[in-house]
C-alpha cells in the first residue's frame, strides 16, 4: 500500500483497511528531496515527510502489532544524517538522523512486546527519483558522474540491493536484531 503519510486522518484510514490483513511488518520509506535552501518551509516539509509520517504510521499500526503478539517495523533512513553529511542537504540529513533516533527509541520502548524496530541507511540508490534529481542539473551527465564518484565502490546501489536488506531484517535470521541502523552505502560511511 502506498500513500502520503503526512496527514494523520489518511494514515488511520489506511491502517483500518490493513488491520484485517495480518500485517506484522511496517516499512516506511520517503523519497529524497534535493534542496539547497535552509528555509523553514523546506525544514518543515523534510521533517513532515521523513519523520512525522513514520510516527503517524507507527502510532496507527502499533496497537495492532501489540495485539498480534509482536512484529517488525522497518524505517528508511540514510547514510546522510545518520553517519555523514553532504553539502546543501541540511533538512534532509537532519530529518534522516531523526529517523535513526526514532528507530532506536521505538525499539527500546517495545522490545518487551516482541516488536523489533530497525532502519536501513542506504547510500545513493539508482532510482527514478535520483534520475529526476540528476536531470534537474544543468549538466546531467556530470551530475551522474558526481553521484557515482562519492560512492567508494564506484557505482550506485540498485533498489534490489536495498530491498534485500529489508528481506533479511524481517527474516528469522535477524530475529535478535532491534534498534539497529544498517548501512548499505557502498562504503560512503567509511
Amino acid at each position: 500500500v502506498s500513500a502520503d503519510l503526512r496527514g494523520e486522518p489518511l494514515v488511520y484510514m489506511k491502517a483500518g483497511k490493513l488491520s484485517g490483513c495480518g500485517i506484522r511488518v511496517i516499512i516506511v520509506d520517503t523519497p529524497p528531496k534535493l534542496t539547497n535552501t535552509k528555509e523553514v518551509a523546506v525544514w518543515d516539509f523534510s521533517f513532515n515527510l521523513n519523520v512525522r509520517s513514520m510516527f503517524v504510521m507507527t502510532k496507527a499500526m502499533l496497537p495492532k502489532m501489540i495485539a498480534a503478539g509482536g512484529g517488525t517495523i522497518l524505517n528508511m533512513a540514510s547514510v546522510l544524517g545518520a553517519q555523514k553529511a553532504a553539502p546543501n542537504r541540511l533538512a534532509y540529513a537532519a530529518s534522516k538522523a531523526a529517523v535513526v533516533g526514532f528507530t532506536r527509541a521505538l525499539a527500546i520502548d517495545h522490545v518487551k512486546q516482541n516488536i523489533r524496530v530497525n532502519c536501513v541507511c542506504p547510500g545513493t540508490v539508482d532510482t527514478p527519483s535520483l534520475g529526476d534529481r540528476i536531470n534537474a542539473f544543468a549538466d546531467p551527465e556530470q551530475a551522474r558522474k558526481d553521484f557515482v564518484a562519492r560512492q567508494p565502490m564506484g557505482r550506485l546501489a540498485t533498489a534490489e540491493e536495498i530491498a534485500e536488506t529489508f528481506v533479511y531484517l524481517v527474516s528469522d535470521e535477524a530475529s535478535f536484531m532491534t534498534g539497529q541502523a544498517i548501512f548499505v552505502d557502498g562504503g560512503m560511511s567509511l
